[in-house]
């Protein structure tokens, strides 16, 4: 008899048995992270004794909303609560990653220069963007399928926008349906459209936005082209459950379960973006809905900036989709300057991608944004705590960012300039 055999096979269903126990999702330990320890070839005894230990401890897990003390606390509680392969979907970049860790290392490039003897004992975060007051710059950004982290899903989200009268911009592929949403709200959301290789299918979205009062659309151009979430793929094959039973793979199966398309003829429907889409099918998008502003979400250079003012676009958001666009690289805090240089004051320019602190939303308000779009964030909140979640994560990059506004000596976002940061020597 194979006794090594057998023990591993023991220590197997054990793993197996914890992760379907909710003891794992109240203590944090991933399934992964267990079955290395357990499993794994190189599982040390001190490995294994350190895990029981985290699993005791519960290490990374928040109890409450109210224990964290930043955003990033968050996230291991998403992590704990949530299956693989729906993290996996949050978490993930394409390719190696790369643009997914340079949006955060960005941030680093940049100092602040803090100013002194200014009376900040009272400071106005607010701002006004496309002729509407919002009480923060902090933008909630469009993420999809929001119920695959929390039941209430983007309703979830939208109260909590609305209790701290936070701007949000609601998914093209939603899992709640954006009257829904607008209601949750208590205002029209800012839509955000994927064009889908079916204009008519796309045409037909934008009437619908149009119809519920959205005032604002914002055409995604960054995923045109396809990508390789290699992430996200390596994640599903570290869960064990059978994710046909909620979610199908591909087009377009994975769009009929979203509110946005019932009733629509999705049959030609292959791919979220249009590898065919030019500055003519923008110009389709305005006729279809000539009340609605337009937004463009995915611009990261000058040429395409000055090209965008030029089409008569309303804003931009510099965003390369959290690191889930393209390999380039590149931080959309270093992409940022060269964009806000060409639009030149005349229409404005958003940016998401990595923010994770006051200090991030300061800098890049420095450097010419309007406004800073927060993704990931929220969701490891709503993943956590649902709405509490969402709330505490708005609140605490509040609070973050009047704290930064007071250490520069600025009382209104209006007074943030260039002159509050500077290049760090390389």
């Amino acid at each position: 008899m194979d006794q090594t055999g057998d023990r591993a096979n023991d220590r197997r269903h054990f793993v197996r048995f914890l992760a379907a126990s909710p003891l794992l999702a109240t203590l944090g330990m991933p399934r992964a992270a267990l079955e290395r320890l357990f499993i794994g070839p190189g599982a040390s005894p001190h490995d294994r004794l350190e895990a029981l230990q985290q699993l005791a401890q519960g290490t990374g897990v928040l109890q409450s909303p109210n224990d964290a003390l930043s955003v990033l606390d968050f996230e291991g509680t998403a992590k704990a609560k949530l299956p693989p392969a729906h993290f996996g979907y949050m978490a993930s970049g394409v390719d190696d990653d790369a643009t997914l860790r340079a949006n955060r290392e960005g941030f680093s490039h940049w100092q602040l220069r803090p100013r002194r003897l200014v009376d900040v004992r009272s400071v106005d975060p607010s701002i006004r963007l496309l002729g509407q007051r919002w009480n923060t710059p902090i933008v909630v950004c469009p993420t999809g399928s929001q119920k695959a982290f929390h039941a209430d899903g983007e309703l979830a989200t939208a109260r909590a926008a609305r209790a701290g009268g936070h701007l949000q911009i609601l998914s093209g592929v939603t899992t709640t349906s954006v009257e829904d949403v607008n209601a949750a709200r208590g205002l029209p959301v800012w839509y955000q459209l994927y064009p889908t290789n079916d204009h008519n299918v796309a045409f037909a979205v934008v009437r619908r936005a149009n119809k519920a009062g959205c005032s604002v659309l914002v055409l995604t151009v960054d995923l045109n082209a396809g990508r390789n979430l290699e992430t996200q793929l390596r994640s599903v094959r570290l869960d064990s459950r059978d994710c046909t039973a909620c979610h199908v793979a591909g087009f377009p199966e994975s769009v009929k379960r979203k509110p946005m398309f019932d009733g629509l003829d999705l049959s030609k429907v292959t791919d979220a973006g249009d590898p065919g889409m030019t500055w003519d099918y923008v110009k389709r998008v305005r006729d279809i809905a000539p009340a609605m502003k337009v937004v463009l979400k995915g611009i990261v250079t000058r040429e395409d900036a000055a090209l965008a003012v030029r089409h008569g676009i309303d804003a931009i958001v510099v965003s390369n989709h959290g690191g889930r666009a393209e390999e380039s690289g590149r931080a959309t805090i270093d992409s940022l300057s060269e964009v806000v240089a060409a639009v030149n004051r005349r229409i404005p320019v958003l940016v998401d991608g990595g923010f994770r602190r006051g200090t991030d939303i300061f800098k890049a308000l420095a450097l010419g944004a309007s406004a800073v779009g927060v993704g990931r964030p929220y969701l490891w909140g709503l993943a956590a705590f649902g709405q509490p979640g969402v709330e505490a994560v708005l609140g605490i990059l509040r609070r973050e960012f009047e704290l930064v506004m007071r250490q520069a000596g600025v009382t209104t976002v209006g007074a943030i300039t260039r002159a509050h940061v500077d290049e760090r020597r390389r």
